[in-house]
Formats: structure tokens, C-alpha cells, sequence
């Protein structure tokens, strides 16, 4: 017995009673009826100093009438679902459950006597009784619920030792995060109060917490508290700026967290304990200031509604968004041009599930391969074709400019021949801000895809107005996109760093792949053909002060917690990216955010032999120095920096 008793004492038995989160509907039931049978005799209890119970005398037994009022009250119960809720997770409605279910059981039981005294000359249940008996009962049945609760609330913070939080929003959203907080179980934060905007009054509380107004004697008072973390409820993220008015928390080392956006929570609503669980720190997407982009969907509609529409590169970042945004536009099919099949097949599974009355046809083959091209034009006849493979990685193609050239500058070219072959009515071209002055082999084959395609249309459309119309549009660097810098940063953060940034000045400008593919789709409906779009991308961000916000974001301090350090420039890679050359200006469209760029023209037939001289350079050189001589000579201002083909550049 004693090893027992000790065996009790050291197990966790206790440690579970957080996660405890209901009991069954009838042993609350049995409960409350328990509680009402205890109201009952202490109801005769007080009862006993008021009335004597010599006029008893003529009625029931006690006993009897206990079981009276309990089978009574059962009924109530029954009729108004009492047992129903859950008792931690109790609400008003609840309450007033119970406060209608006592008082229509003593006004049955008066009845009841009435009908009894009328009959046969005595009551059930002395109707001073009742009347004592229905206040004692109902306050008995809100304090179980009130306790159970408060010791649910104070259990599941104490088993689960969650971090403290404040609520940054005063309204009903900012009020439902914290209410769900308090009532959920396994909570994974302890809310403690609220921020309200400068400026509000903070002499007040809301649901028994204080309310703090944003200045520096809250971060002061955080501090004390020891509070590391804020909730902000997706309704104030769309009231605020969040690159201006969330910076000064995260200036102040405060974990940012967000939470899935839910209806209006009102006391009727059950607690949704996994929706509390997806609260996840906010993402620096979030916080890059970008403009809301609008588009002209009728435009766009004009050009792909019940169109063949071909994507090249399609299970890519860009080319897999392309895809999707243009099944709003109903194509009659969607061609899914792509070289590596396991992404092609995801992507292809993912599109049947999320579009099951769209067509899809997914093509495994290299835009490499001429033959192969022309196959697939022949006989699906495209009507619209965005050209999305390429290469893009500036050190990998540094060490590889012969690949460099065959992706991007003959598959450009492969993919245009079969467009004016067989009729396409429009190419869009996807390039890169490192076509302006590039620095890079990568960059320098996208500006001779631009020139290649750009000549092409002006020699066409001097002998057929009516030619494939081909566009060019260029942009920096889209958030999320496969190794692109913010994934790379998140997962050294997630290892505890350090972080590599290049250079402590190293700047770069941002746009969502979305975004960047609706400026894509209305700028193909914008040119005329021959024409550069390039995108407003708003700001420049400094990369150093990306990685410290970000590292501040995942809950750490810089250069504390998680190290940044300075790698050095890479091979070919630029300080800064420009969207045009120097000697470029630019000329407004209906879009805000697309520009033309006025660039210098190219004689076709001329940059035709060149390029064909430099793909055939590709495979017969033995040496990289050759393929990138010709492509110097294709591109005068392509002068490499912190690379081996320097000297190029020196010796010209």
C-alpha cells in the first residue's frame, strides 16, 4: 500500500490534466443533478428558520420530494440542453441555459401544486421551498461552470508554461484572439494584455486585461513583465502599414505573430483549438512595403479566354504562378512545357485537384532541343506562349557560360522560331533586371535572348503587320522564388546561423511572384510587339537589414543569438541591379507600374549571325574564354565584375 502511495506521488498522473479538454454529456448531466439534489437539502436548510414544517405535515416526505424536484429538473435540463457545453469552455448562453432551465422547473413544480392541491387538497413541494430552492440551485450550477472554467484556464497555463503575449488591436478581432487564447485548450501563448494605437486612452481593461498604448514606456513595461511577443490579428494587419508601424517591434527584439484570419467571435462560438494552433510568426514577405497591384482583367481576358496558351518552364516559381493566375481567364488548354519531371508531375496533380474543369497537357521536354520544339508547336499550334526557361543563377552560370548560352539564348531562340513558324499570336519573354549592364554571364544571355527576339519582330512586322507579336518583361528579384535569397536565409536561421550576406552594402529590389505575374500577363496585352516592360518595383531593400529582420522575426537578436557574416561579392554579382541601361529612358503605359524602356535597336540579320555563331561556339570550343568573347561582342556593355573573364574586358 505504501509503494502504491508512492507510486502515486512520483508518476506525471497530474501532469495531464491540462489536456483534459471534456467530460461526456452525461456525466455533466449527473452532475448538475447531483449539485441540484445537494440545493434541494440546503434549501430546507435555510427554508427550516422560516416556515415550519408542521404544515409538511399533510404533503410528502422530504425524501419524496427531493426525488420530485430532481426528476422536475431533469426535464428542464433536458428541454434546454444544459449538459450540452463544454463546462471549461462555458459561455453566456450557457448561463442563461441554466437560469431558464431552474426557473421553469419551480414554475412546473408550482403548477404541479396547484394541480395537486385542487385534486387531492396538498402540495408536492411547499411553494416557499421552491422558491428558496431555484436561487441556491442556479447560483451552485454558475459556480461549478465558473470554477471549472477559471482551473481549466489556470491548468492549461501552468502545464503548458506558455509565453507571455499582448494583442495589438483593441476591436473585436484583437478581443476574439484573446478570448480564444484564455479558452482553448493546449494554448500555445498566455495572453496578458492589450496595445492599443498612439494616441487611444489606456485607462481602461477588456476582458479583465490592461490596455498599453504603443510608445516607448510600453517596451519598458514589456520588458519588466518579461512579455517577448505580440499577436497581431489579420483585420489590423489590413489597418496598419506593416513595413512602418510593426518596425519599431522589431526593433525592440519583439517576436511578431499572426494568426489565420476567423469570423467575428461572439459568445455563441465554439472554441476552435486548432485555429489557435496555426499561430506562426509573421513573415518578412509581410513587411516589404509593396503596392497593391491592379491589373486590367478584361484585357488579359481578351488574349487567353478559350486560347491554346503555351508556358515554358512551367514547374518553376514563375512559370507554376503563370499558370495559375491564367486559369481565371477560362483557356480552352495550358500547355505545360517543362525538363524536370518530378516538379512537372507535382505541379501537374496540384492543378487537376485545384482545377478540375481546366485542361492541362504536361510536356516533359528541353527547349534545347530544336526538333523537339518544333514537335510540339506542330501540333498543339499554340495561340499564346509565355517563355519562362531559363537559367538564373549568377554564380552557377559564371561556371558554366556555355549552358548559360544553350539555355537561354538558344532555347529563346528555338522557342521564337517555332512561334513565327506556326503562327503564335503573342510571345512573352520573361527576363531579368540583369540584362542592364550585366555583370554576369547569366545576365548577358538574357540581354541577347532580349535582342534576339526584340530584332526578330522588328524585321517581321515590316513585311506582315499581323506577325507574332513579341514582349519582353523584365523584373528583380521575386520573393520565395526557388533559391532565392529569403529561403536560404530561413533555413540558416532555423539552424542557428550564421547568416551569409555578400556584402554589407549589397542592395536589391523585391516583388512577389504574384505580382510579378499579373504585370506579366497585363504587360502581354499592353505591347504592340517589340516592345522591354519593366516594373515598377518599388524601393530598393537593403539585404544586411533583410537578414536582421528576419532573424529578428524568428525570435532572436542579431549578432547575438544568430551571427551575421560577410561572405564577399560571388562571381559576376553586382552591388546594386538596374532596370535600365543609362542610356535608356522609359515611356508611361496605362499600367502605373509598367514602363516601356526605349532601348537601342538591332539589325536582325545581324544579331542572327552572331547568335548563331555563338551557339555553335558553345559545342566546338574547348574553352570557356571563346563563348564569352562572343557574347562581349553581342553585348558591349557586358563588363564582368569580381570574375575570371575580367581580363576579357581589359584586353577589349
Amino acid at each position: 500500500m505504501r509503494r502504491k502511495l508512492k507510486e502515486l506521488r512520483t508518476s506525471d498522473i497530474f501532469s495531464h490534466m491540462p489536456t483534459i479538454n471534456y467530460l461526456p454529456r452525461w456525466s455533466v448531466l449527473l452532475l448538475d443533478l447531483l449539485i441540484c439534489y445537494v440545493a434541494f437539502w440546503l434549501s430546507v436548510l435555510v427554508g427550516s428558520g422560516i416556515f415550519e414544517y408542521g404544515r409538511l405535515s399533510s404533503t410528502w416526505p422530504l425524501w419524496k420530494q427531493s426525488f420530485t424536484v430532481i426528476g422536475v429538473q431533469l426535464l428542464t435540463f433536458w428541454l434546454f440542453h444544459t449538459y450540452s457545453g463544454i463546462l471549461r469552455f462555458s459561455t453566456f448562453i450557457d448561463t442563461v441555459k441554466v437560469l431558464l432551465a431552474n426557473i421553469s422547473a419551480g414554475l412546473l413544480l408550482i403548477a404541479f401544486n396547484y394541480m395537486m392541491e385542487w385534486t387531492l387538497g396538498y402540495h408536492l413541494v411547499l411553494n416557499t421551498l421552491v422558491a428558496i430552492y431555484v436561487p441556491i440551485a442556479f447560483i451552485m450550477l454558475f459556480v461549478l461552470r465558473v470554477g471549472v472554467k477559471t482551473i481549466g484556464e489556470y491548468l492549461s497555463q501552468q502545464g503548458q508554461r506558455s509565453p507571455k503575449v499582448l494583442i495589438y488591436g483593441t476591436q473585436v478581432a484583437g478581443i476574439a484572439i484573446a478570448k480564444m487564447l484564455r479558452s482553448a485548450g493546449n494554448v500555445p501563448y498566455h495572453p496578458k494584455g492589450f496595445i492599443a494605437d498612439p494616441g487611444k486612452s489606456s485607462d481602461f481593461e477588456l476582458v479583465g486585461m490592461p490596455v498599453k498604448v504603443l510608445n516607448e514606456k510600453l517596451f519598458d513595461w514589456m520588458e519588466k513583465k518579461n512579455i517577448r511577443h505580440i499577436i497581431i490579428s489579420p483585420m489590423k494587419m489590413r489597418e496598419i502599414n506593416p513595413a512602418k508601424d510593426l518596425q519599431i517591434f522589431i526593433d525592440h527584439n519583439i517576436h511578431i505573430l499572426t494568426t489565420p484570419y476567423f469570423t467575428q467571435y461572439d459568445d455563441t462560438d465554439q472554441i476552435d483549438a486548432q485555429r489557435i494552433g496555426r499561430i506562426d510568426s509573421i513573415q518578412i514577405e509581410d513587411l516589404l512595403e509593396r503596392p497593391e497591384i491592379n491589373i486590367d482583367l478584361d484585357n488579359v481576358s481578351q488574349i487567353l479566354r478559350n486560347k491554346v496558351v503555351l508556358v515554358s518552364g512551367a514547374a518553376g516559381s514563375i512559370g507554376s504562378e503563370l499558370v495559375r493566375q491564367i486559369q481565371q481567364f477560362r483557356p480552352q488548354v495550358t500547355i505545360l512545357l517543362e525538363m524536370a519531371e518530378s516538379p512537372l508531375h507535382d505541379l501537374t496533380l496540384d492543378l487537376r485537384a485545384q482545377f478540375p474543369e481546366a485542361l492541362f497537357i504536361p510536356i516533359i521536354a528541353d527547349v534545347r532541343n530544336r526538333n523537339r520544339m518544333e514537335e510540339i508547336f506542330s501540333q498543339l499550334r499554340p495561340d499564346v506562349v509565355y517563355h519562362a526557361a531559363a537559367y538564373k543563377h549568377v554564380p552557377l552560370m559564371e561556371d558554366y557560360p556555355n549552358e548559360a548560352v544553350m539555355a537561354n539564348v538558344k532555347g529563346t531562340k528555338n522557342m521564337a522560331d517555332m512561334a513565327v513558324k506556326y503562327g503564335v499570336q503573342r510571345f512573352v519573354m520573361i527576363s531579368t533586371d540583369k540584362a542592364v549592364n550585366p555583370t554576369n554571364i547569366m545576365g548577358a544571355s538574357k540581354r541577347i535572348a532580349e535582342i534576339y527576339v526584340q530584332s526578330l519582330y522588328k524585321k517581321l512586322v515590316k513585311q506582315n503587320p499581323d506577325c507574332t507579336k513579341f514582349i519582353t518583361t523584365r523584373f528583380g528579384n521575386v520573393l520565395g522564388s526557388n533559391g532565392s535569397v529569403i529561403p536560404y536565409f530561413k533555413k540558416q536561421i532555423a539552424a542557428g546561423g550564421p547568416v551569409t550576406v555578400t556584402h554589407p552594402d549589397i542592395i536589391r529590389y523585391f516583388m512577389t511572384i504574384p505580382e510579378a505575374c499579373s504585370l506579366v500577363m497585363e504587360a502581354s496585352t499592353l505591347g504592340n510587339g517589340g516592345e522591354i516592360f519593366i516594373f515598377d518595383m518599388g524601393r530598393p531593400v537593403k539585404i544586411v537589414d533583410l537578414a536582421k529582420n528576419m532573424i529578428r522575426l524568428a525570435g532572436f537578436v542579431p549578432n547575438k543569438d544568430i551571427d551575421i557574416v560577410f561572405s564577399g561579392l560571388r562571381p559576376g554579382e553586382k552591388l546594386y541591379e538596374e532596370l535600365l541601361n543609362q542610356k535608356e529612358t522609359t515611356m508611361p503605359t496605362s499600367n502605373a507600374k509598367i514602363m516601356i524602356a526605349k532601348v537601342r535597336e538591332f539589325d536582325f540579320d545581324e544579331v542572327s549571325k552572331k547568335v548563331d555563331e555563338l551557339i555553335a561556339t558553345t559545342t566546338t570550343t574547348t574553352t570557356t574564354f571563346t563563348t564569352v568573347r562572343r557574347m562581349k561582342q553581342l553585348v558591349p556593355e557586358f563588363i564582368s565584375n569580381n570574375s575570371i573573364y575580367e581580363e576579357l574586358d581589359q584586353k577589349n
